[in-house]
């Protein structure tokens, strides 16, 4: 009966993956080609690609750490102002997004700037790709990485990998990614919107080390230990 359940909820786990990863790929493609105008975007498609190569890696934690990847499928944020953060950030991700689109479409980074040659964007698209790598490790370094603000019974402090050198390694990757993902697009004009993200992560950060040290035993002890939040030797 045991073993039953166990399938049961593994395939449930594992259905609610697949499930998410094809609509955020869909939604992604939508956000990218209808602001673009045209399928022939291989900037969209390349971007698409190291995406669902994250979300391929993912499979990783499925078979070897489910209690993770159902953390990291939560999407109910419970603290308020993290709601706010996360709308704000989400709304400064996806505008990013379609803004590169439209600049595609109508060549505004040509027109005002110059285009953004494709050596650049090769050498984004491979940021964002290591991007997706160092996500990967700092998972495997606490498995308590949940996509939404919580403190967990038994919740353990991650102190090794990443976390060694900053107190919040997936921040301090999410803001670098961001900052390339217009240059992957193809963008000069929607640099200045990626770059947004990351003072939103810097709140979100800071906000959410009132609840650990609150609330989490240990954590502030590791703060004490760990001195950077963000940024190694700077903050």
């Amino acid at each position: 009966m045991t073993t039953s359940n166990s399938t049961g909820r593994d395939s449930r786990l594992l259905w609610r993956f697949l499930s998410s990863a094809i609509i955020g790929q869909l939604l992604l493609a939508v956000a990218l080609f209808f602001p673009a105008g045209t399928l022939r975007y291989w900037q969209g498609w390349a971007f698409m690609a190291v995406i669902a190569l994250h979300r391929v890696f993912l499979l990783y934690f499925y078979k070897y750490h489910p209690q993770l990847l159902e953390r990291r499928l939560l999407r109910k944020e419970t603290v308020f102002t993290q709601r706010i953060i996360l709308f704000l950030l989400r709304r400064v991700i996806g505008l990013t997004v379609v803004l590169s689109g439209l600049d595609y479409r109508f060549g505004w980074s040509r027109q005002l700037i110059a285009p953004v040659p494709a050596w650049l964007t090769v050498l984004a698209l491979l940021v964002i790709l290591a991007c997706q790598v160092l996500i990967f490790r700092v998972m495997q370094s606490n498995a308590f990485a949940a996509s939404i603000i919580q403190i967990e019974a038994g919740q353990t402090i991650a102190a090794e990998g990443p976390y060694r050198h900053v107190r919040h390694p997936m921040y301090a990757v999410w803001c670098v990614q961001w900052l390339f993902v217009p240059l992957a697009l193809g963008s000069f004009v929607a640099l200045p919107l990626g770059a947004l993200a990351t003072p939103i992560f810097v709140w979100r950060l800071l906000d959410e080390e009132k609840l650990l040290r609150r609330d989490l035993p240990g954590y502030a002890e590791y703060c004490e230990r760990t001195k950077e939040r963000l940024v190694p030797y700077v903050w």
